[in-house]
């Protein structure tokens, strides 16, 4: 019992359930806004759109087949290029994907068929959303995303670059296939998909970083370890203008902290240089922790 409660909990069991739930989103963003209303937001399942509304007229080729027989054609050359262990991360989230796609359509109602902005935005945000848990679960869909890997070897352009030209092409046969409004539209859904994907992956910026230059940084130091009740960080620097060796004061609070630690500084030392920045997640004491 105590053994199946520790598989239960394992982690390899967690990131299975959330490709899982991130599968089944993308599949519902897919059926309810996108495919019903001719949006082919790059990607495998643009191509397979495409080729469902093209062939309709000869034959219903449900999406999910079609995403499933252009993947399997990419895993094979995968496989070979590649090796098993490769492929072994994406076909259960390729195979899931394209049965979740075909059997979501027989109970997914479409939504927002009157309005292309409206299914663009949200369709681009539901299937980011359900993307980046699988991604963030370690999974894969398959879909560009492989032959950009496979040609980074051969070319010298980068995984991202080569996915955007793959995404760019699907797009010029969505103009071909459903002329260029509907494409234009595609390419919001696209754009809203990768913001959704990045504040999955990353988070939300909930807090920042500081680095703060000063002749007195000991007293900085010590009031942000005093008053704030934050850790802080010394680095040696070197102004180049003057020459003079410095410390920089190097810190991470909560956004509500940003202002307290803003006045803390001016109080120390009002000729304070500070940067601060944006940081999506942090790890350690006082913040996250780590996954196990």
């Amino acid at each position: 019992m105590s053994a199946l409660r520790a598989f239960m909990r394992s982690r390899r069991v967690r990131d299975f359930a959330l490709i899982t739930g991130g599968v089944l989103v993308t599949a519902f963003g897919l059926d309810a806004f996108l495919i019903p209303n001719r949006l082919a937001a790059g990607g495998v399942s643009g191509l397979a759109t495409i080729v469902h509304y093209v062939a309709l007229p000869v034959a219903d080729l449900p999406v999910g087949v079609v995403m499933l027989a252009l993947n399997t054609a990419l895993l094979v050359v995968a496989w070979r290029a590649r090796g098993w262990r490769y492929l072994a991360r994406t076909v259960y989230g390729t195979v899931a994907l394209s049965v979740a796609v075909d059997l979501g359509a027989l109970v997914v109602r479409p939504l927002a068929t009157n309005d292309p902005l409206l299914a663009a935005l949200y369709g681009g945000a539901v299937t980011g959303l359900g993307l980046g848990i699988v991604f963030k679960a370690g999974g894969n869909t398959g879909g560009t995303d492989i032959i950009a890997q496979l040609l980074a070897r051969r070319v010298s352009l980068g995984i991202g670059q080569l996915m955007l030209l793959a995404d760019a092409f699907v797009m010029v046969l969505a103009a071909f296939a459903f002329g260029p409004t509907l494409a234009l539209y595609g390419i919001v859904a696209v754009f809203v998909g990768g913001a959704v994907i990045d504040v999955v992956q990353e988070g939300l910026s909930v807090n920042k970083a500081a680095y703060i230059i000063s002749d007195a940084s000991e007293k900085v130091a010590d009031a942000i370890l005093s008053e704030l009740g934050r850790g802080a960080t010394a680095f040696r620097a070197r102004g180049l203008y003057t020459g003079a060796d410095r410390e920089v004061i190097f810190t991470v609070v909560s956004r509500r902290e940003l202002d307290p630690l803003k006045s803390l500084v001016r109080s120390v030392d009002p000729t304070a240089f500070v940067i601060i920045t944006d940081v999506h997640e942090v790890l350690g004491e006082g913040f996250g922790k780590f996954e196990r």
